[in-house]
């Protein structure tokens, strides 16, 4: 009850910062900000028809619902190599660490590498490091010298990098391919269709571990399950051409990039007394001169670079 009540702080102080947000409310009464569902769904339906949409979200899915293991191998460290739950807390938390690093790693050095690359080799790396278990589930690690609790660490160290590495670029396909009007609820869809995936996947393990025969105490076909759930990670790889075919080179019909396609929009598209700017860290925006007027924007010119102003 104690530990309970320590890990409700949190969530009780994320609740109390929302509460600080500072947010302009909406005029409900504007044509422009009424909610059309109909239309909404229209749209995203029409949306998820297209080929560049509905393919890269089968790619996803297939992605994330490949099995895992995770539930008997969990069962494997505690009841067979007495880990505790002080041990585990430490797993979870550097995990967090190595997640973090993976980040800053694709940030750093991935950030302009092509998606479907970046997926294919880490699910390449990610085989091995995946079979990597089996030296601790036949307790070989132990003869060539590896504590439990250090092999423990360092692959898990390994598989958290690796994942958050192979992660990243799902998100940023799923943003890549949301097109104008319906970003947020397209994104939403494919962020629920990937987490289903992994519900899928999980539930896919757990009867995989029923059908091996896999309990709290008998292991003896836990090497086998390792086996099977690490091996069927590659198989979406063999439509990875297939169902992403252009996703890395999106372009618009004159064959410009995203970007200055939405320059282009912005310039042409009747937006007077506007200002295009684009941000240090990459990425473009548009100022109108109602936005000048703001004095909560004055300080966007310090760390844009403006392209170009429509009269």
């Amino acid at each position: 009850r104690t530990l309970f009540g320590y890990t409700a702080v949190l969530p009780l102080l994320v609740a109390a910062i929302a509460i600080l947000i500072d947010e302009q409310p909406i005029d409900a009464s504007l044509p422009e900000n009424k909610i059309d569902i109909p239309k909404q769904v229209e749209s995203l339906w029409g949306a998820l028809k297209k080929p560049t949409i509905w393919k890269p979200a089968l790619f996803l899915f297939l992605w994330q619902s490949t099995p895992t293991g995770e539930g008997a191998f969990l069962y494997f460290m505690t009841n067979d190599l007495g880990f505790g739950p002080e041990f585990l807390g430490r797993v979870t938390l550097v995990s967090a660490c190595a997640r973090l690093a993976g980040v800053w790693v694709y940030q750093k050095y991935l950030r302009t590498v092509p998606i479907k690359q970046i997926l294919f080799w880490s699910a390449i790396v990610s085989v091995p490091l995946g079979l990597s278990q089996l030296l601790l589930i036949t307790h070989v690690n132990r003869s060539l010298g590896i504590p439990d609790g250090a092999f423990v660490f360092g692959d898990d160290i390994a598989l958290s990098i690796t994942g958050q590495l192979a992660f990243l670029p799902t998100l940023v396909l799923a943003a890549k391919i949301c097109p104008p009007g319906v970003e947020a609820v397209l994104f939403a869809t494919l962020m629920s269709i990937f987490n289903g995936a992994g519900v899928t996947g999980s539930e896919i393990g757990a009867l995989l571990t029923k059908m091996l025969g896999i309990t709290e105490s008998n292991f003896d076909n836990l090497g086998l399950l390792t086996i099977i759930c690490n091996l069927s990670s590659l198989y979406p790889l063999l439509l990875l051409n297939t169902l992403l075919d252009g996703v890395d080179d999106l372009k618009d019909d004159d064959g410009n990039d995203n970007d200055d396609m939405n320059g282009d929009l912005l310039l042409n598209g009747g937006v007077e007394n506007a200002m295009i700017f684009e941000a240090n860290g990459g990425g473009m925006g548009v100022l109108s001169s109602d936005d000048v007027a703001d004095e909560t924007v004055l300080d966007i010119p310090f760390f844009c670079t403006v392209i170009e102003e429509t009269p």
